[in-house]
């Protein structure tokens, strides 16, 4: 019981949900804070706090509801879940509100859930960020 207990902690830290803060691809800098929390249709996770002015607050080139809709709070990461017997969530949607384009998605922990790699593909293209866990 101990052992359990004594483990949790770090059993915790290796789910996508949380606190992450995005790196900006061309700049290194910091962008933007996103909350991931569990929903029943997966994995939900909205734009908390940017960390860099951004020229357009709102997501002119978005397609769905989301279009002309304020970046700040906007839901990015949409019905991610867990895949079978592996700490990989996958199925879901990553929208990049920069260019109103949606990725397919897959959210891996590493380095004990201390960060978080983003991969938003289309076929056979893609990118993989690593995010860093806010605590």
């Amino acid at each position: 019981m101990i052992f359990a207990v004594a483990g949790a902690p770090a059993w915790a830290q290796m789910t996508p949900e949380g606190l992450w803060r995005s790196i900006d691809d061309k700049s290194g800098q910091p962008k933007a804070e996103i909350r991931i929390a569990a929903q029943p249709a997966g994995l939900v996770g909205t734009i908390e706090r940017s960390l860099q002015p951004s020229h357009e607050p709102l997501c002119i080139q978005c397609s769905d509801e989301r279009k002309n809709q304020p970046k700040l709070g906007m839901e990015v990461i949409r019905g991610a879940k867990k895949a079978q017997d592996k700490d990989v969530w996958e199925g879901g949607k990553i929208l990049d509100p920069e260019n109103g384009r949606e990725y397919s998605l897959r959210l891996t922990p590493i380095e004990e859930g201390k960060k978080l790699e983003v991969r938003g593909s289309f076929g056979p293209f893609g990118r993989t960020q690593t995010w860093l866990r806010v605590q």
